[in-house]
């Protein structure tokens, strides 16, 4: 089954992937290699959803706020790799706008991360660090950036 079908399947439909509204590009490939900018859970509208994980927002909250993240990144490296059949999730690193109390990091991760091992199986598994943050851009609560190889 081809990564489209499978998302057909699980009722999911990728976004488009966004402008850069900088000087920088959404992914760089080199060699085989694509790297993936960071992105957060944009909504349709171009908001984000805002505050503090373990403060104004909850685990569960945030866990939907990466996997729309993953969404959006998913949309990336099918932009640059032409195709997701042929991606390899290599390393993730997820990044937490925390609470300073907040310790729960990888719980809010795991919605990206699950997110790639159901819609690219094995091939989604990655190495991956999770970390709390002090702020992030736009108040957003979470961001996502990825190394992908592309599969000859």
């Amino acid at each position: 089954m081809s990564v489209d079908d499978k998302l057909k399947e699980l009722g999911l439909t990728l976004p488009e992937v966004p402008t850069p509204v900088a000087t920088y590009v959404s992914f760089k490939q080199v060699g085989d290699m694509i790297y993936l900018s960071g992105q957060g859970p944009k909504r349709a509208d171009g908001t984000y959803p805002t505050g503090k994980v373990g403060a104004d927002v909850s685990i569960e909250q945030a866990y939907e706020h990466a996997r729309q993240t993953g969404l959006g990144l998913l949309a990336a490296m099918k932009k640059a790799a032409g195709s997701l059949d042929k991606v390899e999730i290599v390393k993730l690193l997820g990044m937490v706008n925390a609470a300073p109390d907040f310790s729960d990091h990888p719980k809010v991760i795991n919605g990206c991360s699950d997110l790639f091992v159901a819609v690219l199986g094995e091939r989604g598994r990655h190495a991956r660090s999770a970390v709390g943050m002090g702020s992030l851009p736009n108040r957003m609560t979470v961001e996502i950036e990825v190394i992908v190889k592309v599969l000859s």
